[in-house]
């Protein structure tokens, strides 16, 4: 569904992905850790067309989108949540699920996307300011899926979110791999990542530089942490 191969990309003269490799098979949940600075959110800005990369490849169904404008990979079938949600705060629950329509949605609909998230059927309209930040979360993710991609990337969604929220959270991230969708997780959370993750890397200095299941990842996690997770 999703590859990365031999991934370059500089801000200016720093050069921040040093050849990243990363497969996302369809229908499956690949979860990418790492320090604060490593290129993990580098990596989805670019594979999303925000950040042209230098080199390499991101390819799509065999497709290579590498450096294409950002709408344009948005109409190949791929939806970006990002680091801090980045809502509207002065648009309402409905207005900010519509920003993300393109055209009326035939899977994940508006009336759907309420289902899924009943908090925001409760605040439609409410402010995007008046929301909870969990509930603020969920609204960047139903204003991704709104325009029915077919990957997701989610930048460190529990970023700043209650323990509860986060269990609320994984549990919605597993129903949308339940119902098919593509999931490319950047998170420093690791609890949240191994309970929903198919395959966790890890990456360092701009490179992936381990790649395991959850139980393999589980069975070596002290000496992996120490390693690479811990400053």
């Amino acid at each position: 569904m999703l590859r990365i191969e031999g991934l370059h990309t500089h801000y200016g003269p720093s050069h921040i992905l040093q050849g990243v490799d990363l497969a996302v098979p369809r229908g499956r949940i690949c979860a990418v850790l790492g320090r604060n600075g490593v290129g993990k959110t580098t990596t989805v800005r670019s594979i999303m067309g925000l950040v042209p990369p230098t080199s390499g490849r991101v390819l799509l169904d065999g497709q290579d989108i590498a450096g294409w404008a950002p709408h344009l990979v948005a109409r190949a079938g791929v939806a970006y949540v990002p680091e801090g949600r980045l809502i509207f705060p002065d648009l309402s629950v409905l207005e900010n699920i519509r920003v993300g329509e393109r055209r009326p949605a035939k899977v994940w609909t508006v009336e759907r996307l309420l289902e899924l998230f009943p908090s925001l059927r409760e605040r439609s309209g409410n402010r995007g300011w008046q929301l909870s930040g969990g509930e603020q979360q969920m609204l960047a993710i139903a204003r991704a899926l709104v325009s029915d991609p077919r990957v997701v990337l989610l930048d460190e969604p529990s970023q700043g979110l209650a323990p509860l929220v986060v269990r609320e959270l994984a549990a919605v991230i597993k129903r949308l791999c339940a119902e098919g969708v593509t999931i490319l997780l950047i998170e420093q959370n690791m609890k949240l990542a191994e309970a929903v993750a198919d395959e966790l890397h890890i990456m360092v200095k701009g490179r992936i530089v381990y790649v395991a299941s959850p139980e393999v990842f589980r069975a070596e996690e002290e000496e992996i942490r120490g390693r690479y997770l811990t400053v």
